[in-house]
């Protein structure tokens, strides 16, 4: 699913000339709030509902790098999800679709007045079954962990 369109704005460059790595995890923090939006969690709906989502882990892979004013496409697909948790993965690519970075992200249903986590409001739940799943989790580096193999 298709989420945001944005760019890289002059302030993302560091000294090594691209978008700087806490940048790419400010672009997907945007996803996620696009995400939300989408899902009927916007700001109303954030009210409305009394319902919010929080971040509970981010696995970020940088795969290119990104310059300044170069344009950036945020999608997102579901891993798996239950009554109050989504796997979501990210991707980030640029307008000829090469995949800069990608971002695994495990998200958190919040009651907002309780602060504790509380299942997907109906409707929220059904803007969810929108959301594509992704086709081929062994083909995607859902689930990698950080290690140097020893051999």
């Amino acid at each position: 699913m298709s989420l945001m369109t944005t760019q890289v704005a002059p302030q993302w460059v560091d000294y090594n000339g691209h978008m700087n790595d806490a940048e790419y995890a400010r672009v997907f923090s945007l996803g996620v709030e696009a995400l939300m939006d989408r899902i009927g969690l916007d700001v109303e709906g954030r009210r409305q509902h009394g319902y919010t989502l929080y971040t509970l882990e981010t696995h970020l892979c940088y795969r290119r790098e990104a310059h300044q004013g170069q344009a950036l496409m945020v999608d997102v697909q579901m891993v798996d999800r239950d009554a109050k948790r989504l796997h979501v993965l990210f991707d980030m690519r640029d307008e000829e679709g090469n995949l800069l970075a990608t971002s695994e992200q495990m998200l958190m249903g919040i009651d907002v007045a309780s602060g504790r986590p509380a299942a997907f409001p109906d409707s929220v739940a059904q803007a969810l079954s929108q959301v594509t799943e992704l086709a081929d989790p062994e083909s995607t580096p859902v689930g990698r962990r950080i290690g140097i193999p020893h051999r």
